[in-house]
């Protein structure tokens, strides 16, 4: 049997963890420690005394900076590698999130929206940084777990702040964002100092290639064989915006993947936006509420990596589109919270599981594409996902509002039709002998498997 289809230990895969990836995984730990402001800052403007309107027009502001930094990050680790693009995110960070304390007074809404936007912009700069560097230091049968590890450091990181920011408050609220700008430093400190100092088009494409030439089912040639070609023939055509982005639109399967990750994620995020609402119309403490979000963190944090590895031998899609309908049938159990709390609690356990079974192979796909437009694969796909986490709450409340608890069967077929979406988008087909005068670039086509994994 092959190394490449025995299936992956957790140990093994630490093991194999390279020391500059454990560097980037405790970086994003302690960063995402003191990330207090999107989650504390309504209430810490209310608390100093503007109105909810303007509270919430400064988190739309910090919302709309966060989409457009996930773009420009990819852009920017593209052009520049992925170090400078981290270093450079965290240092302007810093003292953007530190300011947001003094221009919470009176009169100032107009430059607090300003630094709001340009903190939620250079905070979530790095990420597309962050994960070409992942992806580009770790061996490739590792790169799923990889991503499942940068998805753990970043939910220990939002389970535990928090509590964090809770002790802060009691002394003093300031020291939130004291505390969010200071992490941000030491981020960009370590960064410089312990992170490889590499650029993302060393050489032709990387990762499984998923992102490679291939034909679609009908035949039609897709865009990612103009892609993975000029990847393969070293030119630099594709290093311009223009091109990566023109190739992206026109690529028909990453069209559908993007727009399995904008449903996904507005129909996961009201596990933190309609749920508390349906909680409390049937009269649940909010002790309960937050009995929820401990027994699902708690259950991500310590069965990822194994379910991650356990399934690894998997097909990419089968893992994608199970772990789509699994979480579909979670939410649709939220409907029945009215019947018994256990409801709740099974369909927050089955959400996670389909979570812990597509996600990981959600989050590395766009690393499999060529390095010469991998950043930008990745900077769109997390600013995806942005603008779906702040479109929830519109989506979200509107339609619970209307649907009262049948708005979870309707979140239910939103998640499978997105696991619909993501099967055509990252399903390869089967491998092949190449016909005579096959199209260049088209040699070598990636395994059924999910090659990241």
């Amino acid at each position: 049997m092959k190394k490449e289809d025995t299936p992956i230990g957790v140990f093994e895969a630490l093991r194999a963890t390279p020391t500059p990836v454990r560097y980037l995984l405790g970086g994003v730990l302690v960063n995402q420690l003191g990330a207090f402001v999107q989650t504390f800052l309504v209430l810490y403007l209310t608390f100093r005394g503007m109105s909810a309107a303007a509270a919430g027009l400064a988190l739309v502001a910090y919302s709309a900076g966060s989409v457009l930094g996930t773009m420009l990050g990819g852009e920017f680790t593209q052009r520049f590698g992925p170090r400078a693009t981290i270093v450079t995110a965290m240092a302007g960070s810093a003292p953007l999130v530190a300011a947001i304390s003094w221009l919470s007074g009176p009169g100032a809404l107009g430059p607090l929206l300003v630094v709001v936007g340009l903190a939620g912009l250079f905070t979530q700069a790095y990420r597309p940084a962050a994960a070409v560097l992942l992806s580009d230091l770790m061996p490739e049968r590792y790169q799923v777990m990889a991503f499942s590890m940068m998805r753990i450091a970043l939910n220990i990181g939002a389970a535990l702040a928090p509590l964090i920011a809770a002790g802060l408050i009691l002394v003093d609220w300031d020291l939130l964002f004291w505390i969010d700008g200071a992490t941000a430093l030491v981020y960009a400190l370590l960064a410089f100092a312990l992170l490889p100092k590499k650029t993302v088009a060393e050489g032709p494409g990387d990762g499984d290639g998923d992102g490679d030439a291939e034909a679609d089912a009908d035949g039609a040639t897709g865009p990612s064989a103009t892609t993975a070609a000029t990847a393969a023939a070293g030119t630099t055509t594709s290093n311009r915006a223009g091109s990566g982005y023109t190739a992206m639109l026109g690529d028909r399967k990453y069209l559908y993947y993007l727009a399995a990750v904008l449903l996904g994620s507005l129909t996961y995020a009201q596990g933190h936006i309609a749920l508390p609402l349906e909680l409390m119309e049937h009269d649940y403490p909010t002790s309960f509420y937050s009995t929820v979000l401990t027994v699902s963190s708690v259950v991500l944090i310590t069965c990822e990596l194994k379910i991650t590895a356990y399934l690894s031998r998997l097909p990419k899609h089968v893992r994608v589109i199970t772990g789509h309908l699994v979480e579909a049938v979670g939410l649709a159990v939220y409907a029945l919270s009215s019947r018994s709390g256990a409801f709740t609690i099974a369909g927050a356990v089955l959400v996670v599981a389909g979570i812990m079974i597509a996600a990981p192979s959600m989050f590395a796909h766009p690393a499999t594409f060529p390095a010469t437009v991998k950043a930008r694969y990745i900077g769109t796909m997390q600013a995806v996902g942005g603008a779906a986490g702040a479109l929830a709450p519109l989506f979200g409340v509107y339609a619970w509002t209307v649907l009262g608890s049948s708005f979870w069967v309707l979140c239910g077929v939103v998640t499978a039709l997105a696991g619909l979406l993501a099967l055509a988008g990252v399903r390869q087909p089967r491998e092949r002998e190449p016909a005579a005068g096959a199209r260049a670039g088209t040699e070598g086509e990636p395994e059924v498997v999910g090659g990241a994994s």
